[in-house]
């Protein structure tokens, strides 16, 4: 059919060639969203940083400069401050969890809604990981970490998310805001002993020859989310806001199922590494903490155990969200699937409906 809709999608630092790294989902949503509209809609893929990055894509598509952006939602809480419900220390137990929630109707109440309410913008899916420390050539002659005793004093990039400092600060990770696309020269340089983000995002990101040990730390979320205008959203027919939706489910189905294989098997996120990821090629070490170590840091700084140090943002975010407990209701969803479930068993559901 004939084109109705030409969409810009800025996708910060992707290309084909990363998203089979980190299986973030949005290319399969661009190519599946021509398809299901015969072309009615025609997406343009803008990658690589040329339009947009991981800081100013949330920004641009507020503006209309792109239509469609896919960046981390910690990056983009700066120019969105609603993001940060979702960075709320130990609030999901596990990627099983952020799955089943993001699945939920109730994330449409929560998160979707506040979201596109204050920013103007629709969450479409994501990817989910939870964040650890990276550790760069500082750690490389020591041993694994074991504990969290062995990061206290450490000092380490942050990204743009405000929720995310108050957890690395109470967890004495000093943390220090670094552009991701300054962060492996930083690392690299020994400017910083480590950064926070996810397992896949040091391997899609070149980074892996510079960081020795991903401390599984598990501390809050690392969301590689895609989200539109809701306005260039609103002005399509029923039809082709259906086709949206509906291509948005599938790419959430398939990033769900192809980044816990990718985790593995491309990126060597496991214990032990699997030969020939990258991990393994740049001597990458998982250091998996114990649940013991990972229950004394969720003592440390989350606000369950902590609730002092988030009242300010708690209460802003509880605001925006129309009076809800934004972290209570979160933290029970979370919850209503077992902490121990593999992230590929949660079931799909259309989260609209």
């Amino acid at each position: 059919k004939k084109a109705k809709h030409m969409l810009k999608f800025g996708a910060a630092g992707f290309n084909p060639q990363n998203l089979l790294i980190e299986r973030a989902g949005a290319l399969q949503f661009a190519l599946d969203l021509e398809e299901r509209t015969d072309g009615e809609i025609q997406v343009e893929f803008i990658g690589n940083n040329q339009i947009c990055g991981q800081v100013s894509c949330v920004e641009k598509c507020q503006s209309g400069i792109v239509d469609i952006y896919a960046a981390s939602t910690q990056n983009s809480a700066g120019g969105a401050p609603y993001l940060n419900v979702l960075d709320y220390a130990y609030m999901f137990p596990g990627r099983a969890s952020q799955y089943h929630f993001l699945y939920s109707p109730e994330s449409q109440r929560i998160l979707r809604d506040p979201y596109e309410k204050r920013h103007g913008l629709k969450f479409l899916f994501s990817h989910c990981e939870l964040r650890g420390i990276q550790m760069g050539q500082n750690f490389a002659d020591k041993p694994t970490v074991t504990s969290i005793e062995e990061l206290f004093g450490t000092k380490n990039r942050v990204t743009g998310t405000q929720l995310g400092r108050i957890a690395m600060k109470a967890l004495n990770l000093n943390p220090t805001p670094v552009a991701w696309e300054e962060t492996l020269d930083a690392l690299k340089q020994g400017l910083i002993d480590g950064a926070e983000t996810w397992a896949s995002a040091v391997a899609y990101a070149n980074m892996s020859p510079v960081v020795s040990q991903s401390v599984d730390l598990k501390f809050f979320c690392g969301t590689e989310h895609t989200a539109m205008n809701a306005g260039i959203f609103d002005g399509l027919s029923g039809e082709l806001q259906d086709a949206v939706m509906e291509s948005a489910y599938l790419s959430q189905v398939h990033v769900q199922a192809a980044n816990e294989a990718a985790l593995v098997k491309t990126v060597g996120f496991s214990d032990p590494i699997m030969p020939g990821t990258i991990f393994d090629k740049n001597d990458v070490r998982v250091a998996t903490l114990s649940d013991a170590e990972i229950k004394k840091a969720e003592e440390m700084c989350s606000p369950e155990f902590q609730p002092q140090l988030w009242e300010q943002w708690r209460d802003r975010l509880n605001k925006w969200a129309g009076g809800i407990d934004t972290y209570q209701e979160i933290y029970n969803i979370a919850r209503e699937v077992p902490a121990d479930m593999l992230p590929e068993n949660v079931e799909p559901r259309r989260w609209w409906k």
